[in-house]
């Protein structure tokens, strides 16, 4: 498995996780440029969430949340200013969803980072 599909397969499992939630998925892998892509918009009542995804097999090399660096961010906050504007959103938050899948599942949700 590539790097494109393991990231592919932890989208799948964080959009699940949000759909058994209450969330609404409207968009996945929105692209704003070169720099900025955003994984996952959804919808969880009246809020737009932006949620980033982060899988790793296991956190030997880190947890996966640790790979949102400030760069990172800053590239996400461009594309949602972006997507904001542009659809006329006031409402709305950025998550992080760590996915680790090794030894075991575990999802954990950061909201509003």
């Amino acid at each position: 498995m590539n790097n494109r599909e393991f990231g592919s397969k932890g989208e799948d499992i964080a959009c699940e996780y949000l759909k058994k939630n209450g969330y609404e998925i409207i968009e996945r892998n929105k692209h704003f440029s070169k720099l900025c892509e955003i994984d996952i918009i959804a919808k969880y009542k009246n809020t737009i969430v932006f949620a980033e995804v982060k899988t790793r097999k296991t956190n030997a090399f880190g947890a996966p949340a640790e790979a949102v660096t400030k760069a990172k961010y800053n590239n996400i906050k461009t594309g949602v200013l972006t997507y904001i504007t542009e659809n006329d959103i006031r409402d709305y938050r950025i998550d992080v969803i760590a996915i680790t899948l090794l030894p075991e599942l575990s999802i954990k949700h950061f909201k509003n980072i």
